[in-house]
């Protein structure tokens, strides 16, 4: 199944948080953060303006990028987790 999101929305999945602190302890799965960084599966034509055209959006599909602990709607399609978010909520493009 194909998510095809509107507007200035992206479709984004998560990748998995860390599973081992820098001093080499592991965590288990309740004290694990929740993911901030994911990669863009699709995005949207762009919010419509008032004069009728689209804004072109700064993300496209296969970029990763940091979004809002907090951000956007969850859902699961054929058993994986995705994100919808806005533009404005991801906040940087790791390159």
């Amino acid at each position: 199944m194909a998510i095809r999101p509107l507007d200035d929305r992206v479709v984004v999945e998560p990748l998995e948080a860390e599973v081992k602190t820098k001093g080499g302890i592991v965590l288990p799965d309740s004290a694990k953060e929740k993911p901030t960084k994911g990669k863009v599966i699709s995005v949207g034509d762009g919010k419509l303006l008032d004069s009728g055209e689209r804004a072109k959006l700064l993300v496209k599909k296969g970029d990763q990028v940091l979004y809002g602990k907090y951000s956007g709607t969850e859902i699961t399609v054929d058993g994986k987790e995705y994100l919808i978010l806005k533009e404005n909520d991801i906040l940087a493009k790791i390159e």
